[in-house]
């Protein structure tokens, strides 16, 4: 099993990046995923989850900022992130929660 995440970068304030997550080795469309991040010195969080019937669930610090979504079709997971802020600046995972497939994670910094 593999979650392999891209898409992250650096911009300003205000800017947009689009993660994407894709997945091999198992069944994408029937799992629930997610993305967490983690901040320099702090534990990781959630950010948006995602289930397989597509109930989707944000991070107050995020709501209508970021949109997550998939494409089972090409298993990948999506995050769509506008109106960046600097602190949301960490490494980005995607994972499919309560299982232990985790992806390598990919950095976002964005600068005031």
């Amino acid at each position: 099993v593999q979650l392999q995440a891209s898409g992250g970068g650096s911009v300003q304030a205000g800017g947009s990046l689009r993660l994407s997550c894709v997945a091999s080795g198992i069944i994408f469309s029937i799992y629930d995923m997610a993305w967490y991040r983690q901040p320099a010195w702090k534990e990781r969080e959630l950010v948006a989850s995602l289930t397989a019937s597509r109930i989707t669930d944000y991070a107050d610090s995020v709501k209508g900022r970021f949109t997550i979504s998939r494409d089972n079709a090409k298993n990948t997971l999506y995050l769509q992130m506008n109106n960046l802020k600097p602190e949301d600046t960490a490494v980005y995972y995607c994972t499919a929660p309560r299982t232990r497939y985790w992806g390598q994670g990919t950095q976002v910094t964005v600068s005031s």
